[in-house]
């Protein structure tokens, strides 16, 4: 009797084997198609045409032959801690996380077992994700949004000659927002300009802290911070009873309300960020390629906000794109 068994289990191996009994070969064998999993840190524009892009360069390198499994953590860091276990768990060829918590949440779930493509980290090296821009070093690399603040500071005063006081709500615990928010600084110093920033712990602190803050400053300036993001509708009622504008970071912002921004294609760096996962399903190491930026942005400018406001479009950005107020 025990030779039957230690016989049976010994068949039981070699199929294993030869089927593939592993998480990741199930998971090929099941569909025969390369299991790329997309971690959305949340659902607001920005992030969801970085999905647009990535599914575009995934879809034009591969076809039918890869499977996109996109999920959303709704703004919670263990929502996404959860969905990156489980794709790593299940053996997925690349994750492909959008925002800097979601990236935060794959490369502490692949510990180097499955590449992680990240999309919109404003400052990776700080997010500890890679050890530079130029060569991450690790199983991990993707595309920064970095903002142009030189730029946008321009704009501001072109738009707002008199404007000292530049108002900023950021998430204390965002890496990405805290580096936005020490190059604001140190770049409104040079222009004669001063930062006021009010923190918050997440999006049920927005409320209040917009209220506090608009009042103090002559504008508020929005990075890419996903609690404020999300909340910007009451972003913008606090500024308008305060009688200031609100500076989006891209273009859907300014379209909701934000007078202006120097905006960042978000679709393009989606694009750019599926474009090299296919280089690693290819089989080149993430660690290998240099984290991409897209270096060039694009005034925008809502009429519509600017003519409440009282605001004169000056000549230098006659050639901005114009947008109008749409409301959700």
């Amino acid at each position: 009797m025990k030779k039957i068994i230690a016989i049976l289990v010994s068949m039981f191996v070699i199929a294993c084997t030869f089927a593939g009994c592993t998480g990741k070969q199930t998971e090929k064998s099941d569909s025969g198609k390369l299991k790329v999993g997309v971690i959305q840190f949340g659902s607001h524009s920005s992030l969801d045409n970085c999905y647009k892009g990535v599914e575009e360069a995934i879809k034009d390198a591969f076809g039918d032959k890869a499977e996109i499994d996109r999920q959303n953590g709704n703004f919670d860091s263990a929502t996404c801690d959860s969905i990156a276990k489980n794709m790593v768990a299940k053996g997925y060829d690349i994750i492909i996380p959008i925002a800097t918590p979601a990236a935060v949440s794959a490369y502490s779930a692949s510990a180097g077992k499955v590449p992680v493509v990240f999309c919109a980290v404003s400052d990776p090296v700080a997010a500890k994700l890679v050890d530079s821009l130029e060569k991450p070093g690790s199983n991990c690399t993707g595309t920064s949004d970095v903002l142009n603040l030189k730029a946008q500071i321009e704009m501001i005063q072109a738009l707002q000659p008199d404007a000292k006081k530049i108002g900023v709500l950021y998430t204390t615990s965002e890496a990405n927002s805290v580096s936005h928010l020490n190059m604001l600084k140190e770049l409104a110093a040079d222009y004669g300009m001063e930062v006021v920033a009010q923190g918050v712990q997440g999006a049920s602190d927005v409320p209040q802290a917009a209220s506090s803050l608009a009042p103090k400053v002559d504008l508020i300036n929005n990075f890419t911070d996903n609690n404020v993001v999300n909340n910007l509708t009451t972003v913008l009622q606090q500024a308008d009873a305060a009688g200031i504008p609100v500076y989006g970071s891209e273009v859907e912002q300014v379209i909701k309300g934000c007078l202006a921004s120097e905006s960042i294609d978000y679709v393009s760096l989606g694009k750019k960020t599926g474009e090299i996962a296919a280089e690693v399903l290819n089989g080149k190491n993430a660690g290998d390629i240099a984290v991409a930026t897209i270096e060039e942005t694009q005034p925008v400018i809502n009429s519509d906000a600017a003519k409440k406001l009282n605001i004169t479009i000056p000549d230098k950005y006659t050639g901005a794109q114009m947008v109008t107020t749409k409301q959700e």
